[in-house]
């Protein structure tokens, strides 16, 4: 009898740290994929097979969150003709979308904002285009936390409280960046003839990056106040239609063209353009960034493909 208690207890102390084992392990794994962790679950693929319509057995296959994990936005913030494209889209995702993403979906979104962050503070560029950004989430995420109970988000309310404690971090470290002067003293735009001067700021799509470069010397400030430059922007945005219900008229009976553009884009939303851009194929429902080789059955494949804007990307995963 007595051997065999001491086998039992042998055994119990053989299970007991069995048991201790499995629960280190199971810790482990779910660490390593905690938001704090800087790993990121990617499949990093090339493109993706998307369902065309929604039935019972397919609804819920490729999701917005699944194809947010599978397509490799972690790499198209480093091109910087597919980063306005990546920050449109998740300040739409933070907008309406962000409870539609699955857990890991919403861990992949905190990564790539943080990359986006980090980028933009090594390289100065693009600031007010984040900031707009983060206070966009910021604000969803005060509404969606104050419904807490509800599922409205995946996870404990207590990491969520942690993410918005890091986007203040993340304002505040933008806000205090000082823009160095770089160290070349060569040609600048100031130096170039006005007609030339007058043509690159035609090339800026946001009227308030012309109302920031004017503010940079007196020269430039003179020619950002150009009405037509003011006028090319609002007909490049906006149509007649909507140019005509909004018409201001200066002290000088004169068509206010930069009242009218600030006030247009409060009332109408702008037109996007973007260096690169995911694409459909409407043969074969596979979704790529443009100038990526996917398996096309088709005769001509460029002639299939169909830009998508980051809200046609949204809707593309709406049933």
């Amino acid at each position: 009898i007595h051997s065999f208690c001491k086998k039992d207890d042998h055994n119990k102390e053989n299970l007991f740290n069995s048991l201790n084992y499995d629960v280190a392990a199971k810790k482990r794994k779910k660490d390593l994929l905690n938001n704090k962790t800087k790993i990121q679950y990617f499949h990093q693929e090339k493109w993706i097979y998307v369902h065309k319509g929604s039935t019972k057995e397919r609804h819920g296959y490729c999701t917005l969150g699944e194809a947010f994990n599978r397509l490799d936005f972690s790499s198209a913030i480093l091109d910087s003709r597919r980063f306005n494209y990546v920050v449109r889209l998740l300040e739409l995702i933070a907008k309406s979308q962000l409870t539609s993403l699955s857990g890991i979906a919403q861990k992949n979104y905190m990564n790539i904002l943080e990359k986006v962050v980090q980028k933009v503070l090594e390289d100065q560029q693009n600031i007010r285009l984040i900031r707009e950004l983060l206070q966009t989430l910021y604000t969803s995420l005060c509404t969606l936390v104050q419904r807490v109970g509800k599922s409205v988000l995946v996870g404990n309310i207590n990491m969520w409280v942690h993410r918005m404690e890091s986007i203040l971090h993340w304002q505040q470290q933008l806000n205090n960046i000082q823009i160095t002067r770089p160290a070349f003293k060569g040609t600048t735009l100031t130096d170039l003839p006005l007609c030339l001067q007058l043509n690159i700021m035609q090339r800026l799509s946001d009227g308030r990056d012309l109302v920031s470069l004017g503010q940079v010397a007196p020269d430039l400030q003179v020619l950002s106040e150009d009405r037509l430059l003011w006028k090319k922007l609002c007909q490049y945005h906006f149509t007649d239609r909507q140019i005509r219900k909004r018409l201001i008229l200066s002290d000088k009976g004169q068509l206010d063209w930069k009242k009218m553009y600030f006030k247009l884009i409060r009332c109408y939303p702008r037109k996007e353009q973007y260096g690169d851009t995911l694409q459909l194929c409407r043969h074969c429902h596979i979704l790529s960034w443009k100038g990526t080789d996917h398996p096309c059955t088709a005769n001509n494949p460029e002639t299939c493909s169909t830009s998508l804007s980051p809200q046609d990307f949204i809707n593309l995963f709406r049933f």
